[in-house]
């Protein structure tokens, strides 16, 4: 009877194999794969391969660049600061808390006209949004109407989970930090006639739609909306519960669209998020003509604490979307770059190869 062993047993010393045994073996097989014998490819970088590379590179990238920068500022954009922090400006007097609800009023000049949509967006500067604990601080399943979440929520919202023995809803510290300044803006029309137009906010449209219908979903059942969320409290910084941020039952709850927008955090502490759609209705006249406006603002959001800023900004958009240069100068860079070191190489190339032929024209 033939007797099994194996390459282990006789590398550490054991007893060796008898004549005419099985033999096992730890070689790999005799297989192009496993013994690196597979055609392999190497290039071999020559002036004639690398230089017209670099100059390609630059030739494409160079009018791309352009393309886009042109595109970026061609985006009409306008950008009004009312923290207040200036003692002339017309929201200085909300910094004081004892100025409860504060509305102040901003006049600015739109020297020309808006065509199609514009979209209004609020900015934040100096917030970190992106501090790690913050990011976490939220319940998912709440969010998403499971009703056991709701009223059991997830113990990374601490220390905005429960108060005076009710859970929150929606609990965590980017809910409690919702953005809640009102933006009324208005068209005056002529000296003349000191009526003001109010310019139609739409603040339906402005949530990604899978957050929208997929990722927030409000409490099942056949109630009203406030009995769904019977046996929660408010977060502790909201002027009012979640079931009361819209006169509109499809807009109101978790799946209120300002909300949303406020959820998905920001990675950057300077940052801007859509408030508002204006829609452009009429092919004949602009949506926002030029003319003297003002915005009207309820004040509650508080930034001075932080040394943070509030901005509104009216903005178009193109196909790359909102006015962003960097783009654009970040390819006019690397294909001017490129452009550059081939020229560079192309001459060290010419002086070198032009030096060997001279030395071996000599030795010859």
């Amino acid at each position: 009877m033939a007797m099994n062993c194996n390459a282990k047993g006789e590398v550490d010393g054991g007893p060796q194999c008898a004549l005419g045994g099985a033999a096992k073996t730890r070689r790999p097989d005799n297989t192009a794969f496993k013994q690196q014998r597979l055609p392999a490819w190497q290039p071999i970088l020559t002036a004639g391969t690398v230089l017209p590379t670099f100059f390609i590179v630059g030739l494409i990238f160079i009018p791309i660049g352009i393309g886009i920068f042109v595109t970026s500022n061609n985006i009409r954009e306008i950008e009004i600061d009312y923290t207040g922090t200036e003692p002339s400006s017309p929201c200085n007097k909300c910094l004081s808390p004892d100025v409860t609800p504060c509305v102040c009023t901003i006049n600015f000049t739109v020297e020309k006209a808006f065509e199609g949509n514009v979209f209004m967006y609020y900015g934040l500067s100096n917030f970190y949004q992106n501090h790690r604990r913050y990011v976490k601080s939220r319940d998912d399943s709440q969010l998403n109407g499971d009703s056991s979440a709701l009223h059991n929520p997830s113990k990374e919202c601490e220390p905005y989970r429960r108060n005076e023995d009710l859970p929150i809803a929606p609990c965590g510290a980017i809910a409690n930090s919702m953005f809640n300044d009102t933006l009324e803006l208005f068209l005056v029309a002529n000296k003349s006639d000191p009526t003001p137009t109010p310019i139609h906010l739409k603040r339906k449209g402005i949530a990604w739609w899978t957050d929208k219908y997929v990722k927030f979903r409000n409490p099942p059942g056949e109630g009203a909306l406030q009995e769904r969320f019977k046996g929660t409290t408010k977060p502790v910084n909201w002027l009012k519960p979640v079931y009361m941020l819209d006169s509109e039952e499809d807009n109101n709850g978790f799946i209120n669209e300002d909300f949303i927008v406020w959820m998905r955090t920001a990675a950057l502490p300077t940052f801007r998020k859509l408030y508002r759609l204006i829609e452009w209705k009429n092919d004949l006249h602009p949506t926002l003509p030029a003319g003297q406006y003002y915005l009207n603002i309820t004040y509650n959001y508080p930034v001075h604490s932080f040394d943070g800023r509030k901005r509104m900004i009216l903005s178009t958009i193109s196909w790359m979307g909102g006015k962003n240069p960097f783009l654009g100068i970040a390819y006019i860079t690397v294909g001017s770059i490129a452009f550059l070191l081939g020229v560079v190489l192309l001459v060290v190339n010419h002086k070198y190869r032009n030096s060997s032929n001279t030395a071996d024209t000599i030795a010859f």
